[in-house]
């Protein structure tokens, strides 16, 4: 069993632990009975949640056959896969099993239409995940077809306003920046005017962020960067939505980042129908 493996079982048994609680009390009353289950699709989208799931066969005595895979797209009506295995276990863990599948699979709906909408570009996700669900929310953008941004804080280095601002200067930050980090770490400049991106440029920064500038500002960063550094990379971020996400397409940069790739991102409807009872 690899490391991932430890990590998903790990989280699955906090989310068992969560429902379960002291033990489930319609345990006692179900048959120790062999049974099968689909778990069914009422809507369409990209499905994700399922290398997660098949982990839930090391805790419960289930067996799965699963029909599509994470990143696969399906349409209302589709048997996603099928749980065969003892009843007491199989009910147990229904909940569990469609909070993930629908979670999942709704964030991974919302990212691929991000990516439908501006092919040109190289989507990010961001930090803006529900406490102790990142690795979970990320993953699940992923099958999306998003790129994951960085995935905490010890994951590249961005310097955003607050940071900026118990520095004298740009430069300074990015001088010590280099001084102290590993040698492999990236170093992301947050800015959110001309002025401070062509700095953050000619000191050498990795990746500058134009945070909230309108449409000719970026095209002024760009133009500056293809000048000066063009080896650094422009991402651009705030209040990016599916709405108009596409007008970011030709403006030269290499990526935007949006949020609401995952907190904008609603539940897709699953549901489970025993069979052979």
């Amino acid at each position: 069993m690899n490391l991932m493996n430890f990590q998903i079982i790990d989280f699955l048994k906090e989310v068992l632990k969560e429902d379960i609680g002291r033990g489930d009390l319609a345990r006692e009353l179900i048959p120790n009975r062999l049974i099968n289950a689909k778990i069914i699709a009422k809507s369409e989208g990209v499905v994700a949640g399922i290398e997660y799931i098949k982990k839930f066969s090391y805790l419960a005595d289930v067996k799965f056959d699963f029909n599509f895979d994470d990143g696969d797209f399906y349409k209302e009506g589709d048997v996603i896969f099928i749980i065969s295995g003892n009843a007491k276990d199989i009910l147990s863990i229904e909940r569990s099993i469609l909070n993930i599948l629908q979670h999942a699979s709704g964030i991974a709906s919302n990212a691929y239409k991000f990516t439908k909408h501006a092919k040109k570009l190289k989507i990010l996700d961001t930090r803006k995940t529900r406490p102790l669900l990142r690795t979970f929310e990320k993953y699940a953008s992923k099958c999306g077809g998003v790129t994951n941004h960085r995935l905490g804080l010890d994951d590249c280095l961005m310097l955003k306003d607050t940071h900026l601002a118990t520095f004298k200067s740009i430069t300074q930050a990015i001088q010590i920046a280099r001084n102290s980090i590993p040698f492999t770490t990236k170093i992301e400049i947050e800015c959110e005017t001309l002025q401070q991106a062509k700095e953050a440029i000619s000191a050498g920064a990795d990746i500058v962020m134009c945070d909230n500038m309108d449409f000719e500002t970026i095209k002024k960063v760009v133009e500056y960067r293809n000048k000066n550094n063009p080896s650094i990379l422009l991402e651009a971020s705030g209040n990016i939505t599916l709405e108009n996400i596409k007008e970011y397409e030709n403006l030269g940069i290499d990526a935007v980042s949006s949020g609401a790739i995952i907190h904008q991102a609603t539940f897709k409807d699953f549901s489970m129908k025993i069979e052979n009872v």
